[in-house]
C-alpha cells in the first residue's frame, strides 16, 4: 500500500452528510479516488463511519442504507488492526499526547506506508511518525 494516502473517518462522513455542500463535494471526490485505489482507510475508520451514519446521521440512514453505502466503499484498501497496531497507537499517545483512537489512525497510516493523512480532526501540518496531516477542507 506504500505511496497511498490515508483518509480519516470525517472525510467519509462528510461525503454522506448533506449539511455543507462544498465539504460534501470535496469529500465525495476523495472517496471516489479512494475507491479507485488512491487512498487507504483502516477497519477502525470503516467502523466509525458506519456507526456515525447509523447513530448520528439523518433518520434515513437505516441499516439497509448503510449496508448499501458500505458496499460502495468496499473497494477501498483496508489496514487491519492487530495487537502491534494498538501498541503503536499507545506509542503515538505517549509521543504526541493524542487520544488512543487518533493514535490508531496514525499507526494505520504509518503501517500502510502513507506520507499523508487527510483529516480535519488531527492538527493540520503536524507530523506523526513521519506522516503529515492535511485538512482537505481548507
Amino acid at each position: 500500500m506504500s505511496g497511498a494516502e490515508f483518509l480519516d473517518t470525517n472525510v467519509l462522513v462528510c461525503a454522506y452528510q448533506f449539511n455543507d455542500r462544498e465539504k460534501q463535494r470535496v469529500a465525495q471526490e476523495l472517496v471516489e479516488a479512494a475507491v479507485a485505489g488512491k487512498f487507504v482507510i483502516s477497519v477502525q475508520v470503516l467502523s466509525e463511519f458506519a456507526s456515525t451514519l447509523l447513530h448520528k446521521a439523518s433518520p434515513l440512514a437505516t441499516p439497509d442504507a448503510v449496508t448499501a453505502i458500505l458496499d460502495k466503499v468496499s473497494a477501498i484498501k483496508l489496514v487491519v488492526s492487530d495487537g502491534e497496531l494498538v501498541r503503536r497507537a499507545v506509542e503515538a499517545r505517549r509521543a504526541y499526547g493524542i487520544h488512543l483512537w487518533d493514535g490508531m489512525i496514525v499507526a494505520a497510516a504509518e503501517r500502510a506506508g502513507c506520507a499523508r493523512i487527510l483529516s480535519e480532526d488531527l492538527n493540520a501540518g503536524q507530523k506523526y511518525f513521519g506522516v503529515v496531516v492535511t485538512n482537505p477542507f481548507l
